[in-house]
């Protein structure tokens, strides 16, 4: 058959109808928004899984045009990409979808498999969608996204294809996973000036500062969705250097239910005991200040159609700020 493969360009988009659509292979029709309604973008600081060795769906199937979408889109194409990885001229859309020529269906890993029977006019006047691959964006070159090797094919309305990369409720929450904005991380200090070598920092967030977040993953024409959601759970202290000790000997410090970390300083609390929150730095900076890193893990959660629910590998999100640590023995605070 003249077909060959390609690696197209990735994020490319366009509507249904375009043939920007017939070139893409990242541009998932799975709907983000966020409690309330507003639109989600992808976060700048994304979460990072905490288990390295967590893969979430490298690939899957998606409706993509219907019947009246594909007639037009390769009406007005040169061709385009009938799964992940495999791209017809318009002659061979035109023979499979148009005319009812069968084709050769089967991926990389998968053993050849019997011709897909063709389609008569696009299956025009039939209810139902077109289907066809998606891979998550950046997995391109995965030698898993070759999987989902079905060349596009039909699939009647309100049925989900019995297929193993058949989307799922979890597919739509893992794909959620790295959409979800978390507030930084920066906290608050006492002294504010600068740390004293032996003396304790305090360390402490206000409450309301970190709460649950999340983000709705809807797929379009399956009734498939999920609510994936992030709930702050511990504070990480990573205080630059090895020369100081941490509050607690762990360096987790623990989130409360109202968002809160720590205890705001007092020359009170100071005085009868440790910062629950805080790190002790055993040396001066010198001209260069101490890298704090603090990292918040969130645990990841998700409920879905049907009442699926499940849980997701924890995330971190982590940001740095500079300490000076002086020289001095004792200080009026």
């Amino acid at each position: 058959m003249d077909r060959q493969s390609s690696a197209p360009s990735q994020g490319v988009g366009g509507d249904a109808s375009g043939r920007d659509l017939m070139a893409s292979v990242s541009h998932s029709r799975i709907e983000l928004t966020r409690p309330g309604g507003r639109t989600a973008q992808a976060s700048m600081g994304e979460l990072r899984s905490v288990d390295p060795n967590w893969r979430p769906p490298t690939c899957w199937y998606e409706p993509i045009f219907s019947p009246e979408q594909l007639k037009a889109a390769v009406a007005t194409g040169e061709g385009g990409l009938v799964n992940a990885h495999v791209w017809w001229s318009n002659r061979l859309w035109v023979d499979h979808y148009g005319k009812g020529k069968p084709a050769r269906t089967a991926g990389l890993h998968l053993p050849r498999s019997p011709d897909a029977d063709g389609y008569k006019n696009y299956n025009l006047g039939k209810k139902g969608m077109f289907w066809r691959s998606t891979v998550r964006k950046g997995m391109y070159q995965d030698s898993k996204a070759w999987d989902c090797g079905r060349i596009m094919f039909w699939q009647p309305a309100g049925a989900i294809p019995e297929d193993a990369y058949a989307p799922t409720p979890e597919t739509l929450a893992a794909f959620a996973y790295d959409k979800i904005r978390v507030p930084d991380t920066r906290v608050e200090l006492k002294p504010t000036q600068g740390s004293t070598v032996n003396l304790p920092t305090w360390m402490w967030l206000d409450k309301g500062t970190f709460k649950a977040v999340g983000v709705r993953a809807d797929l379009p024409g399956t009734g498939l969705y999920a609510v994936t959601t992030a709930k702050p759970v511990a504070l990480h202290l990573q205080p630059g250097t090895d020369e100081a000790r941490t509050y607690p000997a762990s360096g987790d410090c623990e989130i409360g239910e109202d968002g809160s970390i720590g205890t705001p300083y007092s020359r009170e609390a100071a005085a009868t005991g440790d910062p629950p929150c805080g790190v002790e730095y055993l040396r001066a900076t010198g001209g260069r200040p101490y890298p704090l890193t603090a990292s918040v893990t969130w645990a990841i959660s998700w409920k879905g159609t049907g009442g699926a629910t499940g849980d997701l590998p924890n995330g971190t999100f982590e940001s740095t700020q500079d300490v000076h640590v002086q020289e001095i023995q004792s200080v009026n605070r």
